[in-house]
């Protein structure tokens, strides 16, 4: 008897430990959306006005196919919100709201991440945030993960202490593939470090248990370039399996990346060896000016879009190329319908849609 108990521990000790998560592809059907709403507390209240209208958008455009979950600073600014959504004429049915305070909007990199474990119960990681290597204030939106999981009731596996890691540095296409850049995971150069000491093998074994990944593909990326150190959801998305949405050599040059990295990126292929085929997006054709008429040095990539249930969110800048980035992504969501979102102000932070947006997928609450 003795022994029975023993080998049966020993088996579901065993298990425990070859447990693996999978994230699921975010066009998989969603539970709801996140978002993290700009408030005045850290940056003032022009800030907030000048980027708010990106989320009454989003908020309307999601809120018909899904739950919108948003995170309010404190109860005045809930009930603000609130005003807001209302004098904007947002259906409120589908929206709720969580009380946390946040240092800034970046849901993407410092928000839940929502996997599935082998029996495809949802359940939280909660990965380390350190402001995108201490550039910035990341207490409060380092607690965020923790928070919503004891709010849900719902299983949070604490990684703060095995590894920095931001929703917006890695991309997989849902079948066993995650691509990231080093200089925004591995980098070990000063202000860009995320996990100091860490090596390739030990960040890979990391994705491969978490996200549920057999093949991680490196692109080395550059660091300082820009305030997350190059995360890849700017210029690269999988649109499925076998479909990588990315620009052409000469925009990704702009952009940053080396030649090496580009090949790195077109010669990219699945689990089964197979080039993934590639659907190019422009970025914009100006330089990307602001809606309140400040001019910004750099063009805009419209990569980093948002698959929602019903909807297909894509940063638009005022450009000529927006209704021809609208169409390309349309085309590979024919069940879904394309909304630009102007992404002129928050631009000029760093981000656009996919950065501050995160989705919860459909599915039994893990508790």
């Amino acid at each position: 008897m003795n022994k029975l108990f023993t080998l049966t521990f020993v088996l579901s000790f065993i298990c425990t430990m070859a447990q693996t998560y999978h994230f699921p592809e975010e066009s998989s059907r969603h539970e709801g959306t996140w978002l993290q709403w700009p408030h005045h507390y850290q940056h003032g209240t022009t800030y907030r006005q000048r980027v708010e209208q990106t989320w009454i958008d989003m908020t309307k455009a999601l809120q018909s196919g899904e739950k919108v979950h948003i995170i309010a600073y404190d109860e005045d600014e809930k009930k603000r919100i609130v005003s807001l959504l209302e004098k904007n004429k947002v259906p409120m049915k589908n929206v709720d709201f969580k009380i946390y305070p946040t240092d800034d909007v970046w849901v993407r990199d410092n928000g839940p991440i929502f996997v599935k474990d082998s029996k495809g119960n949802v359940l939280i990681e909660d990965w380390g945030f350190n402001g995108w290597g201490e550039k910035f204030d990341f207490e409060n939106c380092d607690e965020i993960p923790k928070s919503i999981g004891k709010d849900l009731g719902i299983k949070v596996i604490d990684l703060n202490e095995e590894m920095v890691n931001e929703g917006g540095s890695v991309e997989t296409d849902g079948n066993g593939v995650l691509m990231a850049c080093k200089s925004s995971v591995i980098s070990q150069e000063k202000g860009a470090t995320r996990n100091k000491g860490i090596t390739q093998e030990e960040a890979e074994e990391m994705f491969e248990t978490y996200y549920g990944v057999s093949k991680v593909i490196w692109l080395d990326g550059v660091t300082g370039l820009d305030v997350t150190d190059m995360h890849i959801d700017g210029f690269m998305k999988f649109a499925n399996h076998n479909t990588m949405i990315t620009m052409n050599e000469d925009d990704l040059l702009e952009l940053g990346l080396s030649d090496k990295d580009i090949n790195t990126l077109y010669t990219a292929s699945n689990v089964d060896g197979k080039e993934y085929k590639k659907v190019y997006l422009p970025a914009t054709k100006n330089k990307v000016k602001t809606a309140y008429g400040k001019q910004l040095d750099e063009k805009g990539s419209y990569v980093n879009y948002y698959v929602a249930n019903t909807v297909v969110l894509v940063p638009n800048y005022g450009d000529p190329n927006d209704q021809i980035a609208n169409k390309i992504i349309q085309d590979q969501y024919p069940g879904r319908k394309v909304i630009g979102i102007d992404v002129r102000n928050l631009y000029e932070n760093g981000g656009m849609v996919h950065c501050v947006t995160q989705q919860q997928p459909e599915g039994k609450l893990m508790k």
